[in-house]
């Protein structure tokens, strides 16, 4: 979900720092669109700041899941005590006959005799024997354990570290040429710039010639968004195609700025296109240079149900993504 907030300041950078400071985002994140310029006023008379509107995109809030209600409580249910079992029935008595009673009774046996006292065995003689001596009994040793061998086991192989680059060697310019003339143009403009770099060209295989530079401080020569390189690449190139015949394209480069500039637009147009597909809203990013904006239509040609197309006036040209069915 895209939100917006709209801040003032005495500059449009002023302006657009005071909103990525309340939203905590960086500049890559948000989208701006100037409201309104800067005026200075007479002697600060009639004065007005900058006013920008800063959109982001806000992630979308999910309601909460209702608690479970508590289940009810278990009511133990006693089982049923069993029943005592009935007595059973005293077996009845039966009655004796006249002819049973009048049986004699038989006369009891005679006495048992005792029996006569066994005589007892005589008890064996014990044989002394004299005491052994005491043998104490070595400690036995424990049985030695052999070492068991253990399996090597196989190590994955370690990823190595990604070996640094190796430094780019470039040949000379020859005499004379064009590349020689790029170069000392490039370098006249540096030291003006009071850089130390070093410009390096070299030609194309398809006629353009490309401007590699070297040394130290190079965040200085790229600036914000890569805005001082491409002043020195459109300088370069205005003032080589005034002294050669014909025309010809200049490309100037450090620490492949531009290849990286390039992935970073490419991540930056695939996300947004997802979110025009999920919202099935156009959105439209923030003003790009003819390079740039080059790189996010290209990014986004093969990419189904989206289309781009530009909009608005240089400086302040931007590309439109919009859903399509």
């Amino acid at each position: 979900m895209e939100k917006s907030i709209i801040t003032t300041g005495k500059t449009i950078d002023e302006a657009i720092a005071v909103a990525l400071a309340k939203l905590g985002m960086d500049r890559d994140s948000v989208s701006v669109t100037v409201l309104e310029q800067a005026k200075s006023g007479f002697f600060g008379i009639g004065r007005v700041d900058a006013k920008v509107q800063v959109t982001y995109e806000a992630p979308d809030l999910k309601p909460a899941a209702p608690k479970a209600e508590a289940a009810p409580a278990e009511v133990k249910t006693e089982a049923p005590k069993a029943a005592p079992a009935p007595k059973a029935e005293a077996a009845p008595r039966i009655a004796l006959s006249s002819a049973s009673r009048s049986k004699p009774k038989a006369p009891k046996a005679a006495p048992k005799t005792e029996a006569a006292p066994k005589a007892e065995a005589p008890k064996p003689v014990e044989k002394k024997t004299e005491p052994k001596p005491e043998v104490k009994a070595e400690p036995k040793k424990a049985p030695e354990k052999k070492p068991v061998e253990k399996k090597p086991v196989e190590k994955k192989p370690e990823r190595s570290p990604k070996a640094p680059k190796a430094e780019r060697t470039y040949a000379p310019a020859a005499p004379g040429s064009n590349e020689e003339k790029i170069e000392q143009f490039i370098k006249g403009l540096l030291e003006n710039m009071d850089s130390q770099a070093v410009p390096h060209c070299w030609s194309d295989a398809d006629g353009s010639y490309r401007v590699d530079l070297t040394g130290e401080g190079l965040g200085f020569l790229i600036g914000r968004r890569g805005e001082t390189l491409d002043a020195i690449q459109h300088l370069t190139n205005y003032a080589v195609n005034r002294s050669i015949d014909g025309h010809v394209r200049v490309n100037v480069d450090a620490e492949s700025y531009r290849e990286k500039r390039e992935d970073s637009l490419r991540r930056y147009a695939r996300k947004k296109a997802q979110q025009v597909l999920k919202n099935r809203r156009r959105t439209t990013l923030e003003p790009m240079n003819a390079y740039e904006r080059h790189v996010i239509h290209a990014s986004l040609q093969d990419m189904d149900n989206i289309t781009t197309h530009s909009t608005g006036t240089e400086p302040n040209r931007r590309v439109v993504i919009e859903y399509v069915r």
